[in-house]
């Protein structure tokens, strides 16, 4: 089966699909040709490498000819902060990388136009030593890092900058895809950015 990307980001004129390591990249970089009849605007799809270990904005090579294939053009990093619209997709299974990955949307989505991050997630259970019980690894320390709209907007969070999440009920949502349960365990979050008063 095709490995889908991480995360994907609209431009406007182009769309970003970003996730780490070449045999990665090089899966979404056939997806992207193996649908390019679908979607018809292959010119304007770039697979881009987004280690969310490295800060942002990633290391971006002035020299062409020895740009390598998944890096970053400074054109493109001038783009993501016009962005409106961010998705990620399975991206919620470990306190680590939850807390990179928040890091990295802190600085994208506090920075140029404002956007919106749309995430789909499914609570992936394992069996803790330190809690000595089946959890949803990850899944706690990503909901600390969403407040509802009222605790940012509220006197005491009003001035700091802060993620708002809100889940949709994924319900309300028409399945295409036949065969597939989506059980209890998915979830789809609209998240969005407030950077707070100054």
């Amino acid at each position: 089966l095709p490995v889908t990307p991480d995360c994907f980001s609209y431009l406007g004129y182009a769309l970003l699909l970003t996730d780490y390591g070449d045999q990665i990249l090089e899966n979404c970089l056939k997806n992207v040709q193996l649908n390019s009849g679908v979607l018809n605007h292959q010119k304007v799809v770039y697979v881009r490498e987004l280690d969310w270990t490295h800060p942002w904005p990633p290391k971006v090579s002035s020299d062409l000819a020895t740009q390598e294939r998944f890096s970053w053009s400074s054109s493109e990093l001038e783009e993501v902060q016009k962005a409106s619209l961010l998705l990620a997709a399975d991206v919620i299974y470990s306190d680590d990388l939850t807390d990179a990955l928040f890091g990295i949307l802190e600085r994208i989505m506090s920075q140029g136009s404002e956007k919106v991050l749309y995430l789909a997630l499914e609570k992936r259970y394992n069996f803790s030593l330190d809690d000595l019980d089946v959890v949803a690894n990850g899944y706690l320390n990503f909901r600390s890092y969403l407040k509802d709209d009222s605790e940012c907007e509220g006197h005491e969070l009003g001035s700091l900058p802060c993620f708002m999440g809100k889940c949709i009920d994924v319900a309300e949502i028409p399945q295409y895809v036949g065969g597939y349960d989506r059980g209890d365990d998915v979830e789809l979050w609209e998240i969005r950015y407030s950077k707070g008063k100054l």
